[in-house]
């Protein structure tokens, strides 16, 4: 009655075993989560409550995805087994690693492979999300803010940088809500209470807004060279972790070339990519055009999909098929969304709709890219609500930016999740 009561408040469903743990045949020690955090009780982030969400793993009270989690976290709504988290011990930790490939061994199904051998910061889940929306023009950027010596080579001291970066732009200033759990929120989150005395990112006279991580780190990464976060990971302090080992193998010392880099980074997004349209496709070389729909519409704020389904029944009843390369194709081009907002302010179309030929001149002039005469075809017939075969600028590109950041904005089911636990904790406190 109690569980009823809450589902219809929310307006969320659940089936009776969505509420009880799964257990795992891992030989870690398993625990209750600790700080089950009830909504306000203490401030998070989109991505602090979508990692805390999906992470399966403990260590010395720092939580941590495996590449399962990770795979799970951006291609699902919530993860496919809610489990308690796994306590690992040093020697489960070490065991867990040793399957870890070196980077020149790389291949689009890494992820895939080491499934739950393996654990992921929350550090590094921010820094393997920019990669998911990074496009491949950006790739040498990104090389160079972590070379910090100009060498042409990333050790493991220069990308540790990163961590503390990354830990700066999300650490929130007077976080708000119950002291003893924000603090215990930082300890899951990066293995500290507080932040270091010699904060590696200085404090600037002047205040910056950075539109993203990558504006972060192009602006913090050379004041950050001698910081203590590399002294601390010099004297063995800092864990390692899968992205550690394979980057720079189990004993720290290997240099990550731009070649690696430029893999790792291309093969990551060819996974995520395969793995969502080889759910739909099963098995064909194609997905059909409504379900091409689909996955573009997740992670969106779009309220009303069956809407947009229907417009592609009607307007392609004759079912084509989009191909894998057409798929991939368009995430690149999404990967470059900014530039093509620009390209699109250029031709002076933002305020008005736009056509198929302008639309695909607009993509090849911003990215390089050509989108198939299909495909566009097919964007459009998703979009155009009208009828009129003309797409509008400024709706698609706000649903497109939601679609980029994968629920990094603030994924509705994740927060139905947290706030049904909350509803059903008081209905039970109150019998």
């Amino acid at each position: 009655m109690y569980s009823q009561r809450c589902r219809k408040r929310m307006g969320y469903s659940f089936s009776g075993r969505d509420l009880l743990p799964v257990l795992s045949a891992v030989e870690a020690q398993q625990k209750t989560r600790p700080f089950d955090f009830e909504e306000g009780d203490v401030y998070m982030s989109s991505h602090e409550q979508r990692f805390r969400l999906f992470s399966s793993v403990e260590y010395e009270g720092q939580l941590y995805m495996t590449p399962q989690n990770f795979i799970e976290s951006v291609t699902m709504s919530e993860p496919r087994n809610k489990k308690p988290w796994m306590s690992l011990t040093k020697q489960e930790l070490e065991k867990t690693l040793v399957d870890t490939p070196a980077v020149w061994q790389g291949t689009s199904k890494l992820f895939r492979n080491l499934r739950e051998r393996g654990i992921i910061a929350y550090t590094e889940y921010l820094f393997l999300l920019c990669i998911l929306t990074k496009p491949h023009a950006g790739f040498k950027i990104a090389f160079n803010m972590f070379d910090a010596d100009g060498n042409q080579m990333v050790d493991k001291r220069e990308f540790l940088v990163l961590q503390e970066i990354f830990r700066k732009k999300n650490e929130k200033k007077g976080r708000k809500g119950d002291v003893e759990k924000s603090a215990q929120l930082s300890m899951q989150l990066y293995g500290y209470q507080v932040a270091p005395i010699n904060s590696v990112v200085k404090k600037d006279s002047h205040q910056f807004v950075a539109r993203s991580y990558w504006d972060v780190l192009r602006r913090c990464a050379s004041q950050a060279l001698f910081s203590d976060l590399a002294e601390r990971a010099e004297e063995g302090m800092m864990i390692d972790t899968t992205l550690l080992v394979h980057f720079f193998g189990k004993k720290g010392k290997a240099e990550l070339t731009f070649d690696d880099f430029y893999r790792f980074m291309d093969n990551l997004q060819t996974e995520v990519l395969e793995i969502e349209f080889l759910t739909y496709s099963k098995g064909m070389t194609t997905i059909s055009e409504e379900d091409f729909a689909r996955i573009l519409l997740r992670y969106t704020n779009v309220e009303n999909i069956s809407s947009y389904l229907d417009n592609v029944r009607q307007s392609i009843p004759d079912e084509k098929g989009i191909t894998f390369d057409e798929f991939r194709s368009f995430f690149q081009f999404l990967n470059n969304l900014e530039d093509f907002a620009i390209a699109m302010q250029m031709y002076n179309f933002a305020s008005r709709s736009i056509g198929q030929d302008e639309f695909g001149r607009a993509v090849y002039v911003a990215t390089g890219l050509k989108l198939t005469r299909h495909l566009v075809h097919t964007i459009f017939k998703i979009f155009d609500v009208d009828h009129d075969d003309q797409l509008s600028y400024k709706e698609f590109i706000g649903i497109m930016k939601d679609r980029l950041h994968r629920g990094g904005r603030g994924y509705k089911t994740a927060e139905r999740f947290t706030s049904f636990k909350s509803c059903m904790k008081k209905e039970l406190a109150g019998r």
